[in-house]
């Protein structure tokens, strides 16, 4: 089987990502060296796809990037989105009902025309104001204050995301499991006990997105690298799953293979030693 039949894919945080969540200059010119020669690779992040884009500047792309936790996916060289998976407006309506309900801050994403726009409820919750803040310091983000719900286009959301402590998300996330056809994920930030709720369509997932890869580009393997229990459902769908050094131990024990660390190159590092190795 040759390696155009071999699909890399990547989660960003805490994966291909360092410390700093920037993509290191040796890992660029790892993945554009080896893309040059016939890789193909992708990543699947529960980023925004403009944060992601703005992060992989620079590295050649060729395969369409999942992004929104597998909400959208989107090719970096023709700039535009090729596939999305919208939450019913009716289901929209309810997750905001709870999340107002359990006083949770989110943010929530509308994607129509080909436009992405990124509505906020309030940023009186400080760990969603620092995230807005460094968003649009950083990547240039853009986001709008959300006055009433009839400023959204209900039948075009398919991601909301917030940032709270585990036990404020717990009672919200039982609440949301009686909405009919959603899905949603919980990971931990790594930051003072903070975890991320994401929630989209029950057809939205990093899982479903390497599925559609596969079926679109005709992908025999796929070798899958994460580090974080969003990561799993990825890994339930790839033929070779790799865990960074730095993953939680139940993250490593669903692996097949543990590289590096995400500060040490770790996924750059696998590439390079197993191209070309991982076919059979």
């Amino acid at each position: 089987m040759s390696e155009g039949n071999t699909l890399y894919i990547s989660d960003l945080d805490g994966t291909l990502l360092n410390s700093d969540s920037e993509l290191s200059e040796h890992t660029k010119n790892v993945l554009n060296r080896l893309i040059a020669g016939g890789l193909h690779f992708s990543v699947a992040t529960g980023r925004a796809t403009d944060a992601a884009q703005r992060i992989l500047s620079g590295v050649d792309i060729n395969i369409p990037i999942a992004s929104f936790n597998g909400a959208v996916l989107y090719d970096l060289r023709q700039n535009s989105y090729v596939k999305a998976f919208w939450l019913a407006p009716e289901a929209t309506e309810k997750i905001i009902a709870i999340l107002k309900a359990h006083g949770l801050s989110w943010l929530v994403y509308e994607l129509k025309d080909d436009g992405l726009t990124a509505f906020y409820d309030s940023l009186e919750h400080k760990p969603l104001y620092d995230f807005v803040e460094d968003r649009r310091a950083r990547y240039h983000s853009a986001f709008s204050r959300l006055e009433r719900l009839s400023d959204l286009s209900l039948s075009h959301i398919m991601y909301f995301t917030l940032i709270d402590k585990h036990e404020r998300i717990k009672p919200a996330c039982d609440a949301l499991k009686a909405i009919p056809d959603i899905n949603f994920a919980v990971a931990d930030t790594y930051n003072n006990g903070y975890w991320w709720l994401e929630i989209f369509s029950a057809e939205a997932s990093k899982e479903n997105a390497v599925r559609f890869l596969r079926e679109a580009y005709g992908y025999k393997r796929v070798i899958g690298f994460g580090d974080n229990y969003n990561d799993l459902p990825m890994f339930r769908v790839c033929d070779v799953r790799v865990a960074v050094q730095n993953a939680p131990d139940k993250i490593k024990a669903a692996a097949d293979f543990v590289c590096g660390s995400h500060d040490a190159h770790g996924v750059a590092g696998w590439i390079i030693n197993n191209y070309g190795k991982c076919q059979h």
